[in-house]
């Protein structure tokens, strides 16, 4: 029995690296994405997409795998809360994922920049790095159980949610009444958004 439960551990710790391991696929998908924003460039957005299938696959092994130690074992509550996290933890993951892939499509469609942006870009930027240095944190403290670095990770997200209100009110202006810098502007609200929501994800 002692045998059993010490093979169930070792999977399960297996899973939680795999798991914890998918976020700097994740972490690098978006920072591939907001460079595919930045520089226009096409062919990356469309690595960045295609990458999406390497996350989407962890995040089946993972869930598959968790699902199939429960059904060979009888986990204690201890065991269960880790297991009920990762398998929460990776769903987050995989809508990182997702939603960088939602940037790297915008690519293709937002035309040529307005002439006066200001500091959006900038802006993006420094989103895009606050999401990774979020990320990063996150991933410490799930695998250190850190509930300092976690709970910081509220605060830190104040950050993002104050660029993504910056973009909006600069892009609103940068769009002015030219109807092809209106929808650039509303392309780069979308992706400050999916900014936002990735920061949210590693709150959650």
């Amino acid at each position: 029995m002692a045998e059993v439960r010490v093979e169930f551990h070792d999977q399960l710790r297996e899973l939680e690296q795999e798991a914890l391991s998918t976020i700097d696929l994740a972490s690098a998908a978006v920072d591939q994405a907001i460079e595919a924003v930045v520089n226009r460039d096409t062919e990356l957005a469309v690595m960045v997409i295609e990458g999406d299938d390497r996350i989407d696959g962890r995040y089946l092994d993972v869930h598959q795998g968790i699902l199939s130690l429960l059904a060979r074992q009888s986990p204690v509550a201890s065991d269960l809360r880790l297991v009920a996290a990762l398998l929460h933890t990776i769903m987050h993951i995989e809508r990182v994922g997702d939603l960088a892939v939602n940037i790297a499509k915008l690519v293709s469609l937002m035309g040529e920049a307005p002439s006066e942006i200001g500091e959006i870009m900038a802006k993006l930027e420094a989103a895009s790095n606050q999401a990774r240095d979020q990320l990063k944190q996150a991933q410490i403290a799930f695998e250190q159980r850190n509930l300092n670095l976690a709970e910081n990770l509220v605060s830190q997200d104040d950050v993002i949610d104050s660029l993504n209100r910056q973009i909006f009110y600069e892009a609103i202006e940068a769009g002015g009444s030219d109807p092809h810098s209106r929808e650039w502007a509303a392309h780069v609200m979308l992706i400050a958004r999916y900014l936002e929501r990735i920061g949210d994800h590693t709150v959650d």
